[in-house]
């Protein structure tokens, strides 16, 4: 059997495996939330814990579970998973929630009326479940956002060893930033990560692309013109770390500035991409900025915009790793940008409880210029920042590398 890796995330799932929540893992296609579900399978069963995978994928699966909670309890009853009049607890695993016509009335039924049975959920993308689930669950789910691999877990699929937080000279060192370049360039979906060959990496990276517009655009969001939507994709991902000017956008890809915010809704709910926005302390000042595009995933962003997997980084391509990389570690609400009228610009500044840390990203930390950053601190009385490259030299504990952040 193919062997099922451990993702971070999971330690946080285990947390609430005993509650009576509904887990529900969101993500992109393709991003591993199929194989989280069958992790957990395997460690309940090792427990002993009575355990069913429903895969939605199978119309005969929708069929059953849209037929109503009644049909369900039958189902489980006939493949001997619970039993008439018994209430053993069973862990019920259903993959591809999106796929019933109301998810949101099977599972608030279950959860309120059935305790003995736990559901763990995944779903295609946030936007295939959003507008299924209503209000009627609240309260009742525990959320995991499951994106493409951390660099922590590139390097655990690919055997490399790391410890967090250890300081590493020479050799290590050398390894690790190739490591990273190579994260950068191919991205993080675990199956690119898992393949070794560079033409197979770009000919699965290049199906998932065909069929995401294919699957979750064309047929969740009822996009009819696919070649603009295509055109679209192609002018953001070269966009990526800069700021987005829809006017712009609109007279480049002759879109209409309607459609691209229809195209940039489901694009950053089906977790493609997100606009970073500009960070300041006055709300209703940074609601009239422009936000910053950026990728969930590098190697994704390449193809889109250069139609192929390249062999050197680029800056952009770097910057657009240590966003994945920052988000995957602190959480999107947590990371924005910087920008005054003069131009003064900090790359990201992430939140932390109460304080803020600029952060500069640079492929060679001898690039970085401290007049944005000195400014930024001062005004708003900080000491703290974050120069993050690969290559030079490092002056002081603030220049860190992509994996140190």
């Amino acid at each position: 059997m193919e062997e099922i890796f451990k993702r971070t995330v999971m330690d946080e799932i285990n947390k609430f495996i005993d509650s009576d929540d509904v887990i529900v893992l969101h993500g992109a296609r393709q991003v591993g939330k199929t194989c989280i579900l069958r992790y957990l399978q395997d460690r309940l069963k090792e427990q002993s814990k009575t355990t069913y995978f429903i895969d939605l994928e199978d119309s005969r699966y929708v069929k059953i579970l849209d037929a109503g909670v009644n049909a369900f309890l039958k189902h489980l009853d006939e493949e001997g998973i619970t039993s008439s009049g018994r209430e053993k607890k069973c862990f019920v695993l259903v993959d591809e929630i999106q796929y019933l016509s109301d998810p949101s009335s099977f599972l608030k039924l279950v959860a309120d009326h059935h305790k003995h049975i736990k559901l763990i959920v995944s779903g295609a993308s946030s936007f295939a479940i959003k507008t299924k689930f209503k209000d009627a669950l609240v309260g009742r789910t525990i959320n995991f956002e499951i994106f493409t691999l951390s660099f922590r877990e590139f390097l655990f699929f690919n055997r490399v060893h790391f410890e967090e937080g250890r300081v590493y000279t020479g050799k290590k060192t050398d390894e690790l930033r190739a490591k990273f370049k190579e994260y950068v360039l191919y991205g993080g979906y675990p199956r690119i990560v898992l393949t070794p060959e560079v033409d197979k990496k770009e000919k699965y990276l290049q199906q998932i692309i065909d069929t995401y517009v294919k699957k979750d655009i064309r047929d969740l969001a009822s996009v009819k013109d696919i070649d603009k939507f295509n055109m679209l994709l192609e002018a953001l991902a070269s966009q990526s770390g800069q700021l987005l000017n829809m006017r712009e956008l609109s007279n480049t890809t002759r879109i209409a500035v309607q459609t691209i915010e229809r195209y940039l809704f489901i694009l950053k709910n089906t977790y493609i991409l997100r606009l970073v926005r500009p960070f300041s302390r006055n709300i209703r000042s940074e609601l009239f900025k422009l936000p910053k595009i950026y990728f969930y995933d590098s190697g994704l962003m390449q193809m889109l915009w250069l139609k192929g997997l390249q062999r050197e980084m680029i800056g952009q391509a770097f910057e657009n790793g240590v966003f994945g990389e920052l988000v995957k570690k602190y959480g999107r609400e947590n990371v924005f940008y910087w920008r005054t009228k003069d131009k003064k610009e900090i790359d990201f500044i992430l939140k932390m409880r109460e304080a803020f840390i600029p952060i500069e990203v640079k492929l060679n930390y001898e690039q970085f210029n401290p007049t944005a950053i000195k400014y930024f601190n001062e005004h708003y009385g900080i000491d703290k920042y974050r120069v993050v490259a690969l290559n030079g030299t490092r002056k002081d504990h603030c220049y860190v590398h992509p994996w140190d952040i």
